[in-house]
């Protein structure tokens, strides 16, 4: 009730009075709970349904796919399974193959710390330029081999006021540690590689597979919330780095 009565002020009141507390009490609730060790998924959704409802009421955080807040560098900060998961390559994939990716996914899962460490994971979105580019840091042999496996994607339009269409374009590791030991011959190999064609692969498997539907049910000026559209009960959560070029708050 003691929200329901603070909305209702809300409606009366000087907004920056009202507004910003409450936003930002729910806000940190739900960056709070992506700090618990294993937070589980029931935590995070139930502390993302408080400021989903406060946030749509007060008119905070909404019509993210053409609010221009999306743009900018973004780190997740909580992801239901391993955070390569963020990358909307794995999401085609499911599509591309779907009866074998969750067990493909699981082995890779059960190689324990430190033989394989994932993170951070980044997310650059231009919503001018078209472009999002995924950036997940992989770590093998106890940190003796990482890599940060970089997936590029066009943004093709919007989808509502939510959703964003992304075709997934390339894929690649990228700053190599193995080749960074060769010193200025790896740095060379590292910077001339061609991308792997993922979209295109995934395309010949199951056609309309390399493209994808990313729905933000909360973007604001720090944290996002997306999900992929076919696995819409799992959620990302997002934190801002910086804002895109030209962008002034």
């Amino acid at each position: 009730m003691g929200k329901e009565v603070y909305v209702l002020r809300w409606t009366m009141d000087d907004e920056h009075h009202i507004e910003k507390p409450i936003v930002l009490e729910a806000k940190e609730a739900l960056v709070q709970a992506t700090k618990i060790s294993s937070p589980s998924l029931e935590t995070i959704r139930s502390n993302l349904q408080d400021l989903e409802q406060i946030a749509e009421q007060v008119g905070i955080g909404q019509a993210s796919a053409s609010s221009g807040l999306l743009s900018g560098d973004w780190e997740c900060i909580y992801a239901p399974d391993d955070l390569t998961r963020s990358s909307p390559f794995f999401w085609a994939f499911r599509q591309a193959f779907p009866e074998n990716s969750d067990q493909i996914f699981s082995i890779t899962d059960a190689i324990p710390a430190p033989i394989k460490e994932v993170g951070p994971a980044i997310q650059t979105i231009d919503m001018d330029a078209k472009t999002l580019v995924s950036k997940v840091k992989v770590a093998t042999l106890n940190g003796l081999a990482t890599s940060i496996m970089t997936t590029r994607c066009t943004i093709e339009g919007t989808q509502g006021l939510e959703g964003i269409r992304l075709k997934v374009e390339t894929t690649k590791p990228e700053e190599s540690t193995v080749l960074k030991k060769l010193g200025p011959l790896g740095d060379f190999l590292d910077q001339n590689a061609k991308p792997f064609p993922s979209g295109e692969v995934l395309e010949k498997a199951v056609e309309g597979s390399s493209r994808v539907v990313m729905i933000t049910t909360f973007c604001d000026e720090g944290l996002r919330v997306s999900r992929n559209q076919d696995r819409y009960d799992e959620i990302f959560v997002w934190k801002r780095i910086s804002f895109g070029e030209g962008m002034e708050f």
